[in-house]
């Protein structure tokens, strides 16, 4: 649990690809490393509260730092970021949290509406490498941030014709039709109780076997000129409709 006004550093210590809480940092993540013999420190000169003061100098840093491992694992991996998964989620804190103005009561996935939070958004590419990610208050309606993370992303790195796919909850309709075409394409669920209108499609076996047990088909959309409908089902779900998703 993040202590009262303190940052959610598990989210900017020891990287996102191991994330861990502040007290990790001390007990397991600092005695784990070799830096004492690198950098000649000698034994009882580390504490967590310097090693929490280290975390807090890294901030300033996060923009550089994320733009460095882009660059270095897409070198060393070949690794590509035209593809960009994004979710968000939050974490709470117990206590009134008022040195920070982020704290803020809203829709929370811990089921913890009583508790202070922050909203958590990450952005990975198709290999699960962290892209980046970004704070929010914790009243943040996850429909409002794409517009936000698109410009950041945007700001970071340049823009590009880049793929991104959002879970269906992030989007609304609102931001899906101002969605600049020049920003990329984007992939997000479809909310069950829109596919009635293309149940006839639904029903005919003209499916295309994209993998042994995944089938999907493409419907088109006469009246959204920039959006099409793809459904995807698998074998042993054939009985039950498809979920469908917009392109």
């Amino acid at each position: 649990m993040f202590r009262g006004p303190a940052w959610p550093r598990c989210w900017r210590s020891t990287g996102l690809c191991a994330p861990g809480s502040e007290l990790a940092i001390e007990r397991h993540w600092y005695p784990s490393t070799a830096l004492d013999d690198l950098l000649h420190i000698a034994k009882g000169k580390i504490n967590d509260t310097r090693l929490y003061r280290c975390l807090d100098r890294l901030l300033p840093l996060k923009t550089k730092i994320e733009q460095h491992l882009k660059q270095r694992f897409g070198e060393l991996f070949q690794a590509e970021f035209d593809v960009l998964l994004y979710d968000l989620t939050s974490t709470y804190v117990e206590g009134t949290a008022e040195e920070n103005p982020m704290m803020r009561r809203g829709y929370s996935r811990d089921h913890h509406p009583d508790c202070e939070q922050l909203v958590l958004a990450l952005i990975v590419n198709q290999d699960g490498f962290p892209f980046s990610y970004e704070l929010f208050d914790g009243n943040r309606a996850d429909v409002s941030t794409v517009e936000a993370i698109l410009r950041t992303v945007e700001r970071k790195h340049g823009k590009a014709r880049r793929v991104w796919i959002f879970d269906r909850g992030v989007v609304s309709e609102e931001n899906l039709g101002g969605h600049p075409q020049a920003r990329g394409q984007y992939l997000v669920g479809t909310a069950r109780s829109k596919l009635k209108q293309f149940e006839q499609e639904l029903l005919k076996d003209d499916f295309e076997k994209i993998r042994p047990e995944v089938e999907v088909k493409q419907i088109t959309i006469p009246a959204a000129k920039r959006l099409t409908s793809c459904a995807a089902r698998r074998d042993g779900r054939k009985k039950r409709r498809p979920s469908g998703v917009a392109l």
